[in-house]
Order: structure tokens, then sequence, then C-alpha cells
């Protein structure tokens, strides 16, 4: 029962994600204030937890690569002149540096978990 409201956020999570990044123009948000590398970080960091906790057989490099994967593909999309964005290699670093955080993170938590189990 946990796992469907775990795929259930991170599905809603990456929506809202590819959504807001493909936008022409997106609305403000209050974490804009803190530039866009940090929205990048924060979107990816939460998909990482999410998707570690949704896809709990999925090996974790397995799901950073392809949430690393779709952020690259993020940025090639935003190459569309039709979107007026803009195509930053430097968005998918930041991307891909909060997945591999979060993913250690959720490495070392799950760890921790199974041991306090049994």
């Amino acid at each position: 029962m946990r796992i469907q409201l775990y795929r259930v956020l991170f599905g809603a999570a990456l929506v809202f994600a590819v959504t807001m990044a493909l936008l022409p123009h997106p609305p403000q948000l209050p974490i804009d204030r803190w530039g866009d590398k940090s929205e990048h970080m924060l979107a990816f960091g939460v998909l990482a937890v999410l998707g570690s906790l949704a896809f709990p057989r999925l090996p974790l490099p397995r799901l950073g690569e392809r949430l690393s994967f779709l952020g690259a593909l993020i940025e090639v999309c935003q190459s569309i002149p039709a979107l007026h964005r803009d195509c930053d290699i430097r968005d998918w670093l930041a991307d891909t540096l909060a997945i591999v955080v979060a993913l250690i993170v959720m490495h070392v938590v799950l760890r921790r978990g199974q041991a306090a189990l049994g």
C-alpha cells in the first residue's frame, strides 16, 4: 500500500517537474529567488528520493542513471525555439549532482532501516 502511494507521489512530482521545465513561461515560485540551479536541484532531489521509495527493487545507480537521462532530455527539449527556453549543460549537471547526493543519502537511510529490522 505504501509503495503505491510513493508511486503516485513520484508520478505527480515527475509530471510537475517536466511540465514546469517545458512551459514557455512558467509561473514564478517562491524558490525562484534562490536561482535556477536550486530549482533543478530541488526537483531532481525530490524525484530521486521518491523514486527510491516508489521502486525499492530498482538498483539506485539505475534510478540515478534514468533520472539523469531525464534531466539531459529536458535540456535538449528546452533547445526547441518555440519554447523560448535555454538549454544549459550546467542545469543538467545540477540535476545529476542532486540525484547523486539524494541517492547516497537514501542508500544510507535504507540500509540503516534494514539493519534495524533485523
